[in-house]
This record gives C-alpha cells, structure tokens and sequence, in this order.
C-alpha cells in the first residue's frame, strides 16, 4: 500500500514557470551543482525523517512531516513543492522536490532506515536481527518501572509536568512528545503525547552523540582505543599531513580544526554529508584544516561521523559487529529495549544524529552517567569517563558528547556544579545530576530559536524543588 502527500499536481501553474525560471537562471548564473545539492540534501532529509518515523517508531507519516519537518524554515519554504509516497508494503520512503530532484529511504530489519539515490541500491547492508528471549544477556540495570505510565504523586511534579506540556498562545510551540523523570533508581513522574507511550522509540538527533561518546569509552576501557594518540584514519597516517596530529580527544570535544561547515541550512557540509553521501564518514576524513587541531572548538557531527567509523572498524569491520558489541556492552546491560541505531550506506553508524530509543530507554542511558559508569556492579565506562566527559572543552559550553550550558543558565535555573546534559535538535535532552541521584529527560518538537532550551531548564528545576527536602 502507497500513501502520498503534497500530491505534485496540485502545483499552479505559475508555480512550475517560476521553478523553471529559477532553474534556468541558476544553471545560466552558477554551476548546476549549487542548486542540485541543497534540494537533494532536502529530499534527503524528509525520506529518512519520515522512513525511520513510519517504520521504526511507527508513527503516521503525515503527522511526522507536519510537526517535525513543515515547520523547519527550509522545508516550509518548499512545502508547496514537495511530493512523498510511503509504501507500506515495500517500507520505503520517496521524495521529490519541484519534479526533478528525487531520494529514497529503505527500511532494513535491525538498521532502520538507510538513505539512498536515485535507483542506487544500498549495497552491502543485510538486515541483522538481535539476540532476544534466552539468546539475550538479562540487564544489569534494576527495573525502575512497571509496564503502565507512571503517573506522579507529588503535585509539584504533576505542575512541573502540566507546564512542560502547555502549549503557549502562539508559536513557536513546544510540541512535548515524552518526559520522563527517573529519582533514586526508579521513575517518579512520567508523560506522553498522543500517539506515544513507554515504548514508542524516539530519535535523539544529536543525543545521539552522547551515545557515541559512551561507545568510544567502552573501547578505551577495553584497551581498544586511546584519546590521547593519533587517530586512525588512513589518510591522515603521514605524519606530514597536518590531520595526523588530530586525537580522539579533539574529535570527542568538537576541536580538530577540520572544515565541516554545520549550520543547519541544506548549503552546509554536513548536511551534504548526511543527506548526499553514501560514505558519510568517508566524506568527513576528506576534509582540510580551517585551524590547527584542538586549537578552536566548532560544532559539528562530521567529527562524530569519522568516530562512527573508528569505532566500527575497533568492533570487526561491518554494522553487525557494531550492533553486537554496542548491544552486548552498552544497550544490554541498561536494558535498553527499544533501540535502533541506523548506518549510512556504507555501513557505518551515523553516531551524530540518528539513534532511536523508548524515552525510558534515554533514561537507562542517563542512569549510566549517575554511578561513574558502573551498572549492577560491573563497571562499563572506564573509571573517571563521566567526569571527564563532563568537563568544560576550551571557552565553550560543550563538554564532550555532553553539554554544560552558560553560567547564565545554569544560574537561573539552580543547577548543581556536577549537572550536564546531552542534547538534539528541536528539544531532545537528557539531564544527567550525580549529586541528585536524578536523570530528566524531555523529547519532543520544539521549533524555534533555543528549542525551549528556557522550558527545560524550568523543568529541571521544578523537578529538584519537588524531590529535595521541605526546610
């Protein structure tokens, strides 16, 4: 079965003259690739947006595309233009932009959805299917909650809950899809949006970093890796080549001086990078020095993606190894459930942006940071591994897949010294308090400028007014 949105044909007449005006005086004006990219970069990004939200969170499409995607600037400009089929039977996802520039999405069992190109295949990826029931290794994490949504007995935390899914009088709206509270091992408060519930798998768009900091943790503790010593990346193995002095260090902080450009428009480097590129991190390696390594900080997830890639090879080579040793080291032992974590064509984990989890299961992950990286007693980050991830990277407010935010905001909301968080676009978070015993996490839909950045911080704090003691 084929459902289609934004049918083409409804497109006036005038419309098409002026596309086709546009397209002229670009080719006539500017090499053809200045148009191609950013609208290929565009379909891109809708065909995986929605592929992985029908098939992997089981979300309807069209309701994807009118929270998540329309009301991004860029896609709203070309909304008229727009035209998306979800075949349900085949679980694919095609989109086309003014008739003529045109990406699939394929859903692939145990790998979510892998983008790709024309009627370019994705070679090389074969479904992979999870250990489950008695072939499965029991979590180490305590079961923090029943199966029914947890509903809060304190009335400071019901308030902090209502307000966190208000919607204000006018846009930008928040959009709240999930939050979760999780005190002293188990789930205090709990929420969802319609069409959600404790099992729904959520992307975490750049939370997703946050797991990969943790990936990379697990191999150092194993002797597999090191932050400190060059990385290794083929290409930059000469030691002539400015790049080889580049650690795992400066990768994990976002200060390698490389020149991915990351600005969330479809004319960026990274956008090319993961809407274009089958061999995302194979893009990311290729790029020159804007500064000399761990000189600047510059965010962007072409740095994750080369980790991506570092970390698949450390495992064995191919996206089954990476979801073996990623299930076996880190999901399992949380008891991490519902998680898909999705590869480019190439087979490599697109560690920057696109992991999807229950916002239980984001919990579990935070719950990870609460003891030092120990679970049930074993201990899965090496010893020190949060506090370092934690620190402040140069004059920034980043850490190290982890953020700190402005003394500011930190300020007005009270936080704790130890408080850090990971964060995703349009609002995805996961505070992570040691000192509290507490992990917050709010996913959702947030549009806008900060991406309720102010809500979040109003909700954490509310949170910490009603777990600590009266007095």
């Amino acid at each position: 079965m084929v459902s289609i949105g934004r049918s083409v044909a409804r497109i006036p007449k005038r419309a098409w003259i002026l596309i086709g005006t546009a397209i002229v005086a670009a080719c006539a004006a500017a090499p053809v690739i200045y148009l191609y990219r950013p609208l290929q970069s565009a379909t891109g990004f809708i065909s995986h947006t929605l592929c992985s939200g029908a098939f992997v969170s089981g979300l309807n499409s069209d309701q994807v595309y009118a929270q998540t995607l329309k009301p991004i600037p860029g896609v709203a400009d070309l909304d008229w233009a727009i035209r998306y089929e979800v075949d349900k039977d085949r679980r694919h996802v095609r989109t086309i932009v003014a008739g003529a520039f045109e990406s699939r999405a394929v859903f692939v069992e145990g790998l979510g959805c892998i983008l790709v190109h024309g009627s370019e295949p994705a070679s090389g990826i074969a479904p992979v299917r999870r250990a489950t029931g008695e072939h499965a290794a029991p979590p180490l994490l305590t079961e923090f909650a029943g199966t029914a949504v947890v509903e809060p007995a304190d009335a400071r935390l019901r308030a902090a809950l209502d307000r966190t899914f208000a919607e204000p009088d006018k846009p930008p709206y928040r959009q709240t899809t999930a939050a979760v509270v999780v005190h002293a091992g188990r789930i205090v408060a709990e929420r969802y949006a319609p069409g959600y519930g404790v099992d729904t798998p959520l992307l975490g768009w750049s939370v997703t970093k946050s797991v990969t900091s943790a990936l990379t943790g697990i191999l150092v503790r194993q002797g597999l890796l090191s932050v400190d010593g060059p990385e290794p990346v083929p290409q930059w193995r000469d030691p002539a080549d400015p790049r080889h002095a580049i650690t795992m260090d400066m990768l994990l902080r976002m200060t390698s001086g490389l020149a991915l450009t990351e600005t969330n428009t479809v004319y960026d480097s990274v956008s090319r990078m993961l809407m274009i590129e089958r061999d995302m991190a194979g893009f990311a390696e290729r790029a020159s020095l804007e500064s000399p390594p761990g000189s600047r900080w510059y965010y962007t997830s072409g740095n994750t993606l080369i980790l991506s890639r570092i970390i698949r090879d450390a495992v064995g080579g191919n996206a089954g190894d990476v979801l073996a040793f990623a299930h076996r080291e880190l999901f399992g032992p949380l008891g991490m459930r519902h998680v898909t974590l999705e590869f480019d064509a190439a087979g490599t984990p697109i560690g920057s942006t696109y992991m999807y989890a229950s916002a239980r299961d984001w919990a579990r992950f935070g719950m990870l940071y609460l003891e030092d990286g120990v679970v049930g007693g074993r201990r899965v980050l090496p010893e020190g591994w949060v506090r370092y991830s934690s620190s402040k990277t140069l004059d920034s407010n980043y850490a190290m897949g982890f953020w700190r935010g402005s003394s500011a905001w930190r300020t007005r909301w009270n936080l704790p010294e130890d408080a850090f968080f990971a964060s995703g676009f349009l609002g995805q978070r996961v505070m992570v308090i040691p000192s509290e015993r507490l992990v917050v996490v709010r996913f959702g839909n947030a549009h806008g400028p900060s991406a309720d950045f102010q809500g979040f911080g109003r909700l954490v704090s509310d949170v910490l007014h009603a777990i600590r003691p009266a007095g």
